[in-house]
């Protein structure tokens, strides 16, 4: 098969939070030995409930460990307030700043954050005035504090981390969540959490491990062996003194390293108590490619793929890969073994086609569809065409044709609604469960494609809106963003770098290298004249290249989306599922090491391209509204309040067993994940949805506070590698 580009009514109202009476043990986001002062507000005037606005303080002073916390909360959708020390102008953080009154005419004090972030225990100068309004304020009002990243020392409650500790790089340490953890707010892990160690050359982490302090108030969350001792040392915890708790954090991260994207939930889930607006799942869904059709085949030669624009025409002989029965029988077992159904993207006409060719037989095909509801199956043009701008293939690479005037000539609309009618009655006709509105067209084309096609085609639109399309894949390494086509919104794709044009690991390996090599050492050069592509230091090995550097490679790079909450697809194609079956590896490793990392509760999420699609409309809706201050939240004693945009489902997040009242009785609110429940919600007939939470314990009688410890601030900012700043790819050091 011929390619033409290679794959590189709510109405403003509320949401009410109804607190249960008290229960014996805490919820998952209670911490261990904590009062209920943070939830309930303790230490405010007697009969006047305060009231909290769900809504975090981000304090940072450019680093980037509270960029990374402020990522995680852009990412759920929880609104948040961030503060730069480094800029001029800033607000200056006193009481005033941090609590009011309500202004309703009862005179209701208002905490307008519930919870701080600072980017270490001591941000401000010793005596600062900015200091003691936060301890007054949190102190007041139980609101909890995140030091982003902090040095160990007896001030927020650790020994120094010399003699006995150690400070200095971490990468490749396998930290534990420890048993308070796992009862507390990292509940949903199971595993051990590998710090990342991408290249041998670049510090990509730094960290002080260190024993809690003598006589402190310390509960340790995370914590990892110290080097050359039998002890463990503090990475993450949480430290309770002076009236006040404060969750500590002695590594350097980035938000795209692992070990942070792993532990992001937690920090979160400490920090609101698991009370917040906004929610977050781990996604992962598979798209396979050209099912029923033929992928060219790389030639390993010539360095370019026969029947396909990157040879020139006549180029070469064509040899297509195809899936057999075989290897259907092997999909189909795969998938249920793994609890993932694939998503096949298909094109009727490559069976029609092969029939032809083979006196009206096609086991294949009869294989797939007798096993048709193993799958989802994804309308992908009738055979495949081309559906942008004509092409002229004579030179490589190929230009779009021109009229006199230098206008583009397009593929026409009677094509596109060709391609796509004929192919949704082929598969009304073989019996295929077709999923309705969701299109993805052979290569995406049809969408802009630079640097040739920079615009859509014009016929794609109408197209698209007479067929009934409401999702429309893209290639996110392209397209990224979410847009109108039409009737459709868009859905972007993650490509895995497991290429269409390969069925053999050989074949792979032999691309990988002329596409990531330099001249020098043989390949193509691409890698030098590209800003965004790092040379390999040398050819990878054909016999050990691909499980050895391309696995580890892709499997990192997927599991990275997963962790990130990202729902957008991943795609290969049907060549990654024949001959070697190359694809495998990689989804397993996705797979294999989720499980080892992640509790049961916490499973990944496998929707289908109409549900992404849904899940990116509603996200990107309610992120505008939160940014724009027309999505809040708030909460006096038991009580949460949210307003919303008319018809915006409230995403929020709520602890465990909370149920959902009305007319009909009590019933279970949102759906159960990672220790807590969580969705997208709308209110019920009356304009309104009252939840009840789960029953917290009663308040322990609190010590007398403490006067606050003076500061000791260390001679400049915790040192933050290369590698934390800055990203390390997989590999860069060969």
């Amino acid at each position: 098969m011929r390619r033409n580009a290679r794959t590189i009514a709510l109405t403003v109202g509320a949401l009410l939070l109804t607190l249960g009476s008290p229960a014996a043990s805490a919820s998952a986001g209670e911490a261990p030995g904590s009062t209920g002062a943070a939830r309930t507000g303790a230490g405010t005037a007697a009969g006047t409930e305060p009231r909290i606005d769900l809504r975090v303080l981000v304090v940072t002073d450019g680093g980037p460990a509270t960029a990374a916390v402020a990522a995680e909360l852009d990412a759920g959708g929880t609104p948040y307030t961030l503060v730069d020390l480094s800029r001029a102008g800033r607000p200056v953080i006193d009481a005033a700043f941090l609590a009011d009154t309500t202004g309703t005419g009862d005179g209701r004090p208002r905490a307008k954050f519930q919870a701080v972030v600072l980017p270490n225990d001591a941000p401000f100068p010793a005596g600062s005035a900015e200091t003691a309004a936060l301890v007054a304020y949190e102190r007041t009002y139980g609101i909890p504090q995140v030091d982003a990243y902090s040095y160990a020392r007896p001030q927020n409650g650790l020994d120094y981390p010399v003699p006995g500790g150690y400070s200095g790089s971490v990468d490749g340490i396998h930290a534990e969540v420890t048993a308070a953890g796992r009862a507390g707010p990292f509940g949903y892990l199971k595993g051990p959490v590998t710090f990342e160690d991408n290249a041998p050359s670049v510090s990509e982490s730094y960290a002080f491990l260190s024993r809690p302090a003598a006589g402190a108030d310390f509960t340790t969350y995370v914590d990892a062996p110290i080097p050359g001792r039998s002890t463990r040392g503090v990475l993450v915890g949480e430290y309770r003194h002076d009236g006040r708790r404060e969750l500590v954090v002695t590594f350097a991260y980035n938000q795209y390293q692992r070990q942070f994207r792993t532990l992001a939930r937690g920090i979160v889930d400490w920090m609101t108590q698991s009370v917040r607006l906004g929610t977050t799942r781990n996604y992962f869904a598979v798209h396979v490619d050209d099912v029923f059709a033929a992928d060219d085949r790389w030639d390993t030669v010539l360095n370019c793929t026969p029947g396909d624009v990157d040879c020139r025409p006549g180029e070469g002989t064509p040899r297509p890969i195809r899936m057999t029965p075989e290897d259907v029988t092997h999909a189909v077992d795969w998938s249920r073994e793994r609890g993932i159904t694939l998503d096949l993207a298909f094109n009727g006409g490559g069976s029609v086609e092969h029939r032809a060719d083979n006196g009206g037989a096609d086991p294949m095909a009869d294989r797939f569809v007798a096993d048709r509801d193993a799958f989802r199956w994804i309308n992908h043009t009738y055979d495949h065409a081309y559906l942008g701008c004509e092409q002229d293939v004579s030179a490589v690479p190929w230009k779009c044709v021109t009229d006199a005037g230098g206008a583009t000539r397009w593929v026409s609309r009677a094509e596109i609604d060709h391609q796509i009618a004929d192919n949704r009655r082929w598969a009304e006709r073989a019996g295929l469960p077709l999923r309705a509105g969701e299109l993805v067209t052979g290569e995406h084309s049809g969408l802009r494609l630079l640097p040739q096609q920079p615009d859509d085609n014009p016929q794609l639109a109408p197209a698209v809106t007479a067929e009934g399309v409401r999702w429309l894949g893209a290639d996110n390494s392209r397209d990224p963003g979410q847009r109108q086509v039409g009737s459709a919104l868009t859905v972007a794709r993650h490509p895995i770098n497991i290429f269409y044009n390969a069925g053999r690991i050989a074949e792979q390996v032999d691309e990988y290298n002329w596409i990531y090599t330099s001249r020098a050492h043989g390949g193509s050069g691409l890698c030098e004249e590209l800003a965004t592509t790092t040379c390999l230091d040398a050819p990878l090995d054909p016999a050990t290249g691909y499980q050895n550097h391309i696995v580890p490679l892709e499997t990192a790079t997927a599991l990275g989306h997963v962790l990130s909450g990202d729902p957008r697809p991943h795609f290969i194609h049907q060549s990654n599922l024949a001959e070697d079956r190359i694809g495998y590896p990689v989804l397993d490793g996705v797979l294999d090491q989720y499980a080892a990392l992640f509790a049961a509760d916490t499973p990944l999420v496998n929707l289908p391209m109409s549900g992404i699609g849904a899940e990116l409309r509603d996200r990107a809706a309610w992120h505008e509204a939160v940014t724009a201050g027309r999505a809040s939240g708030y909460r006096i004693g038991s009580t949460v309040t949210v307003t919303a945009p008319a018809g915006l489902p409230v995403a929020a997040t709520m602890p465990a067993g909370t149920t959902r009242t009305g007319s009909g009785g009590p019933a279970a609110f949102g759906e159960p994940y990672a220790g807590t429940v969580s969705g997208r919600v709308a209110p019920d007939g009356a304009g309104g949805l009252t939840l009840a939470l789960p029953a917290v314990p009663a308040a322990d009688a609190t010590a007398p506070a403490a006067a606050p410890e003076p500061a000791r601030v260390p001679a400049g900012r915790p040192p933050v590698p290369a590698g934390v700043a800055r990203p390390v790819p997989y590999g860069a050091a060969g």
